[in-house]
């Protein structure tokens, strides 16, 4: 018996209340449903007061929310153009352009800036594509595929250069670094190196020719950063008595005296190394113009260009001549000639001032671009020496390395003073001069010839090689050049 009415006991006090639990939850269940299939008489009648019960989207709001509900709006915003400024464009854009972008106080004055920008930029503003733009967002993926090493590709200095300045020419990689068989330049002998790249671009606008830039991953973890040091890849610059010079290894020189020197470079001693110190302002000189974004100078000589103006207000006589560098580089010398009489001069502090602006471009037949230059050429003289000035001419002269092929070269030049302006253009047949056959570069006749010095070779004005060439210009007409009987007369030709 005392088991039966053990089992009634639990039966009362765990079962029955379950049971009766389940048996409500059923029963408000159904009600509910049935609620909801026929709503109340007074639900019906005012919808609008139980809308907002049954659906929170609709509900109105108050003006705390439309006024935190706009600041998120204006934050969200504030954003998309703050990415623009400091990701999209953030090494192209001018100190003056980001001046102006940030005194801007609305949206749309935004919008317009940023399209503006962008026009400024198009190399054919006459047609609908925006191939630079284009250009320089697909080098921003390329970057940030290829460039990424804890930061984002376009931050790191490869993804930099390369998003200003396109692929390099050539490029000497060392992903491993490891044995490394030193140039004599850098001292000679053979040291080991972290990983390391060098680019090579012939020609960048802006900076100058034959522009190498060293990338070194001196944490070996894919982080390479841009260095003016070429010492700072040596693994074993800082263990006495490995990785020695030439110099060095002969007992000529002390790997000590790489620390004691002084300077940008702690290269060692070797046959070729004597200039290093010297070249180090000219290091100094490119690695500040590569921090500098891409300029557009005289975009209304550029406008001239792309839109094919023929204007020919303003006289000049243009030469090209073709000098041969290497077996796929041809360095083709523009020079451009403006009689002064067609200048407007202006009196500049008891001095008369002439300035010109000048800018070339060339392209390929498919309209790309492949070489630009932009520059201005002053004249100053006395007051009283202007008559006799007006009578000579003013000549501006610009080598550009080419690839042989066929191109298309504009010039235009305008004159600030008077507003005037002319455009010259023609086709430029660059040959080829190859390894197995003879062949001559132009013959240039000149007033002026003579050999410069060794820190001047292969820059300046009029300089190819080591010799100063100033061609004199025939006239657009046809008419030869002409020398007065006590002038000198200079003829030079590369065989």
């Amino acid at each position: 018996m005392s088991r039966v009415r053990f089992l009634k006991r639990l039966f009362a006090v765990c079962v029955l209340p379950v049971f009766l639990w389940v048996m409500v939850s059923l029963a408000s269940a159904q009600e509910r449903k049935a609620d909801t299939a026929t709503p109340s008489a007074d639900a019906s009648s005012s919808p609008d007061k139980t809308s907002p019960e049954t659906d929170p989207l609709k509900r109105p709001l108050t003006d705390k929310q439309k006024k935190q509900n706009s600041k998120s709006l204006k934050i969200e915003l504030s954003k998309t153009y703050k990415k623009w400024l400091d990701e999209d464009v953030r090494w192209i854009i001018t100190d003056e352009e980001q001046k102006a972008f940030k005194l801007l106080s609305n949206d749309e004055e935004r919008d317009q800036f940023i399209e503006a920008f962008w026009q400024r930029r198009d190399p054919t503003p006459d047609t609908i594509e925006n191939e630079f733009k284009e250009e320089h967002y697909r080098r921003m993926a390329y970057a940030n595929e290829h460039y990424a090493a804890g930061i984002p590709g376009w931050k790191s200095d490869r993804g930099r250069i390369y998003i200003m300045y396109g692929a390099a020419d050539e490029i000497e990689s060392h992903p491993s670094g490891g044995s490394y068989e030193r140039p004599m330049e850098e001292g000679g002998g053979q040291t080991s190196t972290f990983p390391f790249e060098d680019w090579r671009y012939r020609y960048l606008e802006g900076v100058g020719q034959e522009v190498i830039i060293e990338f070194v991953d001196t944490c070996m973890c894919g982080d390479y950063h841009m260095t003016m040091d070429r010492s700072e890849k040596d693994a074993l610059l800082n263990t006495p008595n490995a990785g020695l010079t030439l110099y060095e290894q002969m007992g000529m020189a002390s790997k000590a005296d790489r620390f004691s020197g002084g300077g940008l470079e702690r290269l060692g001693t070797g046959p070729f190394s004597a200039n290093n110190q010297t070249k180090q302002f000219d290091r100094l000189e490119q690695f500040y113009k590569l921090q500098k974004p891409p300029a557009v100078k005289f975009k209304d000589l550029e406008e001239v260009v792309s839109h094919k103006i023929n204007v020919n207000m303003m006289p000049f006589d243009v030469r090209t001549d073709f000098v041969r560098v290497t077996s796929d580089t041809v360095l083709v010398p523009v020079t451009v000639q403006v009689k002064n009489r067609d200048v407007t001069f202006v009196n500049k502090d008891g001095v008369q001032r002439g300035t010109v602006n000048i800018f070339i471009r060339v392209t390929t037949l498919t309209g790309k671009i492949v070489q630009t230059d932009e520059n201005t050429v002053q004249v100053d003289v006395p007051a009283e020496l202007l008559p006799k000035v007006t009578e000579n001419s003013s000549v501006y002269w610009k080598a550009l390395p080419l690839r042989p092929n066929l191109y298309r070269i504009d010039v235009a030049v305008k004159d600030l003073n008077g507003d005037r302006s002319g455009l010259w253009s023609s086709r430029l047949q660059v040959p080829s001069y190859d390894d197995d056959r003879l062949s001559s570069s132009s013959l240039i006749v000149a007033d002026v010839m003579a050999p410069v010095s060794t820190k001047e070779i292969g820059t300046g004005q009029f300089v190819i090689g080591n010799t100063k060439v100033r061609p004199r210009v025939g006239s657009a007409s046809g008419k030869p050049v002409v020398f007065k009987r006590n002038q000198k007369v200079y003829f030079w030709m590369q065989v």
